[in-house]
This record gives C-alpha cells, sequence and structure tokens, in this order.
C-alpha cells in the first residue's frame, strides 16, 4: 500500500519556467489523503515558492524545499539543514568570478541578492514567488544559510562546471534544469529529505512512490520502490527509476495518481 508521495515540480508537474498547475491535482491531493496518503512537493524552490503553486492545499501538504534543506509543512519547518558560513561565502566568492553567472542566497524564509539585474529579480519576486531581499552585498547577509545558487539564463551545466570541480568535495552541489547550480551542505538532497519524512511519518521505501525529472531527483529515486520518471527526464534519471510516466506536458503524474485512487 503507498502511504507516502513525492514528487519534484519543474519539468515533472509543471513544464519548465511555469507556475500553474492543472487545478485537478488539488483535488486528487485530497482524494488520496482521505485514503491515508500523504503527499509531499520536493523541489529546489524556496518553500514560499511550493506553497505558492500549491496554494488550495498549502495545509494539507509537506514541503521538501530548496532540494531538501528545508522540510516543513504549512507555516512549520520540521528539519532544518544549514551550511557552514565560511563554505557559503567562498562559494558566492567563485560565483561572481565566472562570467554571466547570477549568485543567490537561502535563508530558511527569505533568498537574498545583491544583483542589478531587474529581469533576475523580476524572475524570482513574479515568476517562482520567492520571498526576496535585495540587498547591498549578500556576503553581509547574517541570516542561516541552507542553499547557495548560480542562476544562468541556459546551460548552467557548462557554464558551472569549474564551480563544482572547485567546490565538490566541501559542499553538496546539484544541478537543477538548464539554469540553475544549487548547493548545499554535505549529504543534503531531496532523497535525504524523503527518507527523514519516512522515519517521521514511519513510511517504509516499499510503501513510497516518487516522481522526478532532473539531476537533482537521482538520490529520491533510491528513497522509493516505486521511483517514475517522467518521459521527458533526462536519461540518468530515467536509468535509475523503476518505472516510467508520461510527460510533463501530458500529465504523467496526474495520470499515474489517478489510477491510485480507482
Amino acid at each position: 500500500m503507498i502511504r507516502l508521495i513525492a514528487s519534484d515540480i519543474d519539468g515533472t508537474l509543471v513544464r519548465d519556467g511555469e507556475h500553474q498547475m492543472n487545478p485537478e491535482f488539488f483535488h486528487v491531493i485530497m482524494k488520496l489523503r482521505e485514503k491515508g496518503i500523504q503527499f509531499a512537493a520536493a523541489s529546489g524552490r524556496q518553500w514560499a515558492s511550493v506553497e505558492a503553486i500549491f496554494w488550495p492545499v498549502k495545509e494539507k501538504i509537506f514541503y521538501l524545499s530548496d532540494n531538501g534543506a528545508y522540510v516543513g509543512c504549512h507555516g512549520r519547518n520540521l528539519f532544518l539543514n544549514t551550511i557552514d558560513r565560511n563554505d557559503a561565502m567562498e562559494m558566492v566568492k567563485g560565483i561572481r568570478r565566472v562570467p554571466g553567472l547570477e549568485a543567490m542566497i537561502g535563508g530558511p524564509d527569505v533568498v537574498y541578492v545583491d544583483t542589478k539585474n531587474q529581469d533576475f529579480i523580476n524572475l524570482l519576486r513574479e515568476g517562482y514567488q520567492f520571498r526576496t531581499a535585495q540587498v547591498e552585498d549578500i556576503t553581509k547577509v547574517e541570516d542561516q544559510i541552507i542553499k547557495v545558487s548560480a542562476y544562468r539564463k541556459e546551460k548552467i551545466q557548462e557554464a558551472a562546471q569549474g564551480l563544482v570541480d572547485s567546490f565538490g568535495s566541501r559542499l553538496k552541489m546539484t544541478i537543477s534544469g538548464d539554469m540553475w547550480l544549487d548547493c548545499m551542505a554535505p549529504g543534503v538532497c531531496k532523497g535525504q529529505a524523503v527518507r527523514l519524512l519516512q522515519e517521521s511519518l514511519e513510511i517504509k521505501p516499499e510503501e513510497t512512490m516518487v516522481f522526478g525529472d532532473q539531476l537533482n531527483d537521482l538520490e529520491m529515486m533510491e528513497q522509493a520502490y516505486y521511483s517514475f520518471a517522467v518521459a521527458n527526464a533526462r536519461e540518468e534519471v530515467k536509468k535509475a527509476a523503476r518505472f516510467q510516466a508520461d510527460s510533463n506536458v501530458n500529465g504523467g503524474v496526474l495520470k499515474i495518481l489517478k489510477l491510485l485512487l480507482s
């Protein structure tokens, strides 16, 4: 029996760059809860962004945000994994040395930027609906740090490879789509977040179903027997998953979840 479902958002539930879901999904989540099945949104997004996209059911789901650095539910964080401040600041300096990259620091409730790029700020605030603070210098921020991110409009993996080579032994680094390099404390990932939730709720991997499409979903596939890659997923994710769902464009996750209700 399935007791927990965890799904990525961008590229899995919605198209990359979109910020609205099929309203039918919210109805299905409520029906799954009636059957005793919990739902968790596992994303590189900030929790406030997860809440915005799941607004009709915001009090009924778990948030595994910032690639697992934040595990919580509406209005409450349950687990918070912070980055060593020195490592975070060195990472920011490294990002600044690469032409064309934007740096962002994620706190538990606010993301911080010091960019003058208004298009990037608009993407964060109006697109992803992040709680965003524009400051003079993000290296002076005195908040807890749970994630450092590098952004590029496209081809982030190529642009940031040098950073991965330099900092990969000090931080957990993962590519999220074609635009983001996310850096968390060592060991932090969506898979760890799913495991924390499983342990808290006393749910086994064989009672868990997960969905994903990108490299930051790989560890999550290891935490569930019912691991699904959507049809548009990267080949690495398809190889890691036991099963395949239809693409995000065709509502692949929703199709599988509706089968659980039949």
